[in-house]
């Protein structure tokens, strides 16, 4: 048995590899500030949520506070570094915020474990943002694209990537040698994160992993949250009556993964030989349309008659098709996506009944166009 710590382990993501951790014996810990945008006012009501199960040791704190960082790795033989603050058109104006949480918290973190000295693995939570636009192709073979999508042609409303001679080009597996291009304060905390980690893991022989998290969806997902993943978004305006709303055309390109496979790629990644000092894809392998996947979450809600609202705007930050290579993942880890996105959507659905959500998707609009971070 050895004892884990995950860092914002009280969250989505989280909670769901302490279950499969505690299935195997492990003592779980878990470090986490109890987030308002995520958790309401859990934190000031001193309670905990009530999916974390009993027998996780929580203390509640922040990775930023050296002393209760030192205090959560006392004992501690393998660390998830979970602990971040999520959304790409928020972090465009929360600068501080972002950069204070997720680069100087893996800071204060790393530091702890330098002073530590002994851990046997080390996962960081990365995010598929890092690779701004997915792996491309022309006529002529794979390309990488940059920033790419011009103001004035995102103001055309023509919304495809396009090669010189203006033909549109083809979106491929992303993979995880495609070159990193960061086109929100997000990524860039996200990709400081798992390089930080990385970095010093091999500095301090400290076995360290990095996983980059595509889209994931399941219960326990903050639903209140306007700035979390586009399918608790999508399931928050359902629940209120309201139609999903959809940057650009829906065309969009996406991979969206169970939280379940993402859980088991994290524990397969604490005792993969072969994955120590190594960056992997986690995703399903399959690339979705965005409109796609919210008339599918209306169906799955039994609210079909409540048609998705393209708005026709492009929300900076966001890019036009990214989906992931799992071949990686597959080789070194031993993964493999098992939850059908069907299935995956019919038990989300099914734990979304009786809830409540706060539909804040129009502060999130009018927060975003004050700004001037949507066209």
């Amino acid at each position: 048995m050895k004892t884990i710590l995950i860092t914002g382990g009280a969250g989505f993501i989280g909670s769901h590899v302490a279950d499969l951790l505690l299935e195997e014996g492990h003592h779980v810990r878990v470090l986490d500030n109890l987030e308002p945008q995520v958790h309401g006012d859990l934190r000031s009501r001193g309670g905990r949520p009530d999916y974390l199960d009993r027998a996780v040791e929580l203390q509640i704190g922040d990775v930023r506070d050296k002393a209760a960082v030192e205090m959560a790795l006392a004992g501690v033989d393998a660390v998830f570094h979970f602990a971040s603050i999520v959304g790409v058109g928020q972090s465009m104006y929360d600068v501080e915020r972002y950069t204070s949480v997720n680069n100087v918290g893996t800071a204060v973190l790393m530091e702890a474990l330098i002073k530590k000295r002994r851990l046997d693995r080390l996962i960081v939570a990365s995010s598929m943002s890092v690779y701004g636009e997915g792996l491309y192709c022309d006529a002529h073979g794979a390309l990488q694209p940059g920033r790419v999508r011009s103001v004035d042609q995102l103001m055309r409303k023509d919304w495809a990537l396009r090669g010189p001679d203006g033909a549109a080009l083809r979106p491929l597996e992303t993979p995880e040698e495609k070159e990193v291009v960061l086109e929100s304060v997000y990524a860039l905390s996200k990709y400081d994160q798992e390089r930080m980690c990385l970095m010093l893991g091999k500095a301090y022989g400290i076995p360290t992993v990095a996983l980059r998290f595509f889209n994931t969806y399941g219960p326990r997902q903050a639903l209140s949250n306007p700035y979390t993943g586009v399918l608790a978004i999508f399931a928050s305006r359902l629940l209120n009556g309201r139609a999903p709303l959809i940057f650009e055309d829906g065309e969009q390109l996406r991979d969206f993964v169970s939280v379940h496979d993402v859980a088991r790629a994290a524990v397969l990644a604490l005792k993969a030989p072969a994955a120590a000092g190594r960056v992997f894809n986690v995703a399903s392998g399959r690339a979705r349309t965005v409109l796609e996947v919210a008339t599918k979450m209306a169906e799955a809600t039994s609210r079909r008659h409540i048609a998705p609202e393209l708005t026709g705007e492009y929300r900076v930050g966001d890019v036009r098709h990214c989906f992931a290579s799992i071949e990686a993942a597959r080789s070194a880890l031993g993964y493999a996506p098992h939850v059908d996105f069907d299935q995956g959507l019919a038990e989300l659905a099914s734990w979304l009944e009786g809830r409540t959500a706060s539909d804040r998707v129009g502060q999130m609009r009018a927060e975003l166009a004050e700004r001037r971070l949507t066209l």
